[in-house]
């Protein structure tokens, strides 16, 4: 068990992913222009009415801008992690650490909803949840997962690519900072949790396979659970 973290999170596999400085300049102008339009569209995305057409169309918006984002800044490379004496494409392992997540994110949800004075923090992970309560659960969760891999593909593709030192800091608070213009603390707090590990699976597998997994793992069984806590 040890290993199998050590290798998800923390063992570096070989890779050359070297960019011209040139190619590095243009990578991070161009994450840099996307992050700061994408941070107001995403304010705009959770103050429209739950469940309206502008709702959805805002958050399609925020998923095409992060993909288009990504795919335009330059090359983005799948991963591999190590598995005995080869190197393989991180699948089981990422959807492991993601469920993990899920159970630590229930456990404190759990806590939050027993403690009167973190009635604030209840109040605002409600507010998210209506729009849960207002749309179809299959429409939210095509939009949650399309939302989910379109971030991976911008954070922990083309803005940790653009990062020479310390990517898996100024990625986490960069993706946080962008989550902060919804004006909500919960999910802020979810981003940094979120960001850093998926962020670590980054750094060790060398590519975005491990986090989408790991993001879409924990997005989709919070768009469940939470509701049952906490409505």
């Amino acid at each position: 068990m040890r290993s199998q973290v050590r290798r998800a999170l923390w063992d570096m596999v070989p890779r050359d992913h070297r960019e011209s400085p040139r190619a590095l300049r243009r990578r991070q102008l161009v994450v840099v222009a996307f992050v700061l339009v994408g941070a107001v569209v995403l304010g705009f995305s959770l103050r429209t009415e739950p469940g309206s057409t502008q709702f959805y169309v805002f958050t399609l918006v925020m998923a095409a801008l992060w993909t288009v984002g990504a795919f335009a800044s330059g090359p983005l490379h799948l991963g591999r992690i190590a598995l005995r004496d080869a190197h393989v494409r991180p699948v089981l392992t990422p959807f492991v650490v993601g469920a993990v997540i899920v159970g630590i994110f229930t456990l404190g949800g759990l806590l939050v909803r027993s403690l009167s004075f973190l009635d604030p923090l209840t109040a605002q992970i409600r507010d998210v949840l209506a729009y849960t309560d207002e749309s179809s659960l299959w429409v939210l969760a095509l939009i949650t997962a399309v939302n989910g891999v379109a971030e991976e593909l911008f954070f922990r593709g083309a803005a940790y690519a653009a990062v020479p030192k310390h990517p898996v800091t100024v990625t986490t608070i960069a993706y946080t900072i962008a989550t902060m213009a919804t004006g909500n603390l919960m999910l802020s707090f979810a981003a940094v949790l979120l960001g850093v590990v998926v962020g670590l699976e980054r750094r060790a597998s060398g590519g975005i396979l491990a986090p989408i997994i790991t993001h879409l793992t924990w997005s989709l069984s919070m768009l469940v659970l939470l509701p049952l806590i906490f409505l």
